[in-house]
């Protein structure tokens, strides 16, 4: 299993033996049910998670009760109320299992450890945040310049795995979109 992470860093840097048992030094490893939370509003964000397999959903729920998905994180992929996470702040986020999930944790003392001793490892998860941050503005203007069919369409291109893992009402949450909305979308 942690060969899954050594193999994801080494998409972006190169890792000797050594240096792959100091990186490995700094994760624990935990297992989630399905629907368990991983944060919770106002709670405090202990770590960044490494997805080794299943789904999580990253959300929101607005005053009026209504929930907002930000974003969905399966196999290979990191996640965490970042904003909560690097500025120890308690979380406005909440991240919970769509499936049973298996996650190595990476505490924001062991990132700093991690980074200030391997400095591959600070330009690893530079590339990482850039790639996020990407993504980030790509859903944003998705939102701002596309319609619900050419939204539907992207997430179906980008991320094919989803529509087959993900239920259609979350879907439909994510997209922002009505539920019968998305079923007219998908047939």
């Amino acid at each position: 299993m942690h060969e899954k992470l050594r193999a994801h860093i080494e998409k972006i840097v190169h890792l000797t033996d050594e240096e792959y048992v100091f990186v490995s030094s700094h994760f624990t490893e935990r297992h989630y049910k399905k629907r368990e939370f991983l944060i919770q509003k106002d709670e405090n964000v202990k770590y960044a998670y490494f997805v080794l397999s299943g789904l999580l959903m990253l959300g929101y729920n607005d005053e009026a009760g209504k929930h907002h998905i930000a974003s969905f994180a399966m196999e290979d992929w990191w996640e965490t109320d970042f904003l909560a996470y690097h500025t120890q702040t308690k979380a406005t986020l909440s991240l919970q299992c769509l499936e049973p999930t298996h996650v190595l944790c990476l505490s924001l003392e062991n990132y700093q450890r991690l980074c200030a001793g391997l400095q591959k490892m600070e330009h690893f998860f530079l590339a990482k945040a850039n790639s996020g941050h990407i993504a980030s503005q790509q859903r944003i203007l998705s939102f701002l310049t596309s319609n619900a069919t050419e939204r539907y369409d992207q997430l179906l291109r980008r991320y094919p795995a989803l529509l087959q893992r993900v239920p259609k009402t979350l879907i439909a949450s994510y997209l922002g979109v009505s539920r019968e909305t998305l079923s007219r979308l998908s047939s």
